[in-house]
């Protein structure tokens, strides 16, 4: 399985979640657990997903989840599990 983690961060507005799960659904991107929350105004998401079935390479998806970020007014990052793992060990 090719597990991805997504970071969503920026200030809270309507439809942030909806925009990003469309655009993952439109790329066969599944996914598997999904954490949101605001603080003061700030929303914060983190998504782990499942890119087996995806139709795009994991960087075009990573691109262009970061234009969706800047359309709507957030900072979304995408990182290999792999990689997400070995910057947040202890």
């Amino acid at each position: 399985m090719k597990r991805t983690i997504i970071t969503v961060v920026g200030k809270d507005t309507v439809g942030i979640i909806a925009k990003v799960c469309t655009y993952l659904a439109q790329n066969q991107v599944n996914i598997l657990d999904i954490s949101q929350t605001i603080v003061q105004g700030y929303f914060n998401m983190m998504m782990i997903v499942d890119m087996n079935q995806a139709g795009k390479h994991f960087g075009d998806i990573a691109d262009e989840l970061h234009l969706l970020g800047e359309e709507i007014g957030v900072l979304i990052k995408c990182q290999k599990e792999e990689i997400f793992d070995k910057m947040h060990r202890i």
